[in-house]
């Protein structure tokens, strides 16, 4: 008799290894979820599409409007820390 690796809870008899339900029930948690999300992925690939040239132009469009925004919010929260950073720190 061939003695269960890591003792999972298996018994061997004569080469032919059986789990326990435990092992079982840990196998389906392990392996539903990976059949749930190799489904979910798949069919997510196949809804997405290549955008057309309109689309792509309002998307880069808006990228550009976003960075510009943010851009221009460090900006002047920079510019306005300056002043403020040296009254707190006054002139040494």
């Amino acid at each position: 008799q061939l003695a269960c690796p890591l003792d999972l809870g298996c018994h061997s008899v004569s080469r032919v290894t059986t789990y326990s339900s435990y092992d079982m029930d840990l196998f389906d948690k392990v392996v539903e979820p990976a059949k749930e999300f190799a489904k979910d992925s798949t069919r997510l690939v196949n809804k997405c599409h290549k955008p057309d040239r309109k689309e792509f132009s309002k998307i880069a469009f808006a990228t550009a409007i976003g960075f510009a925004v943010m851009g221009f919010i460090g900006f002047f929260i920079k510019l306005l820390s300056i002043p403020v950073n040296n009254i707190i720190l006054g002139n040494q």
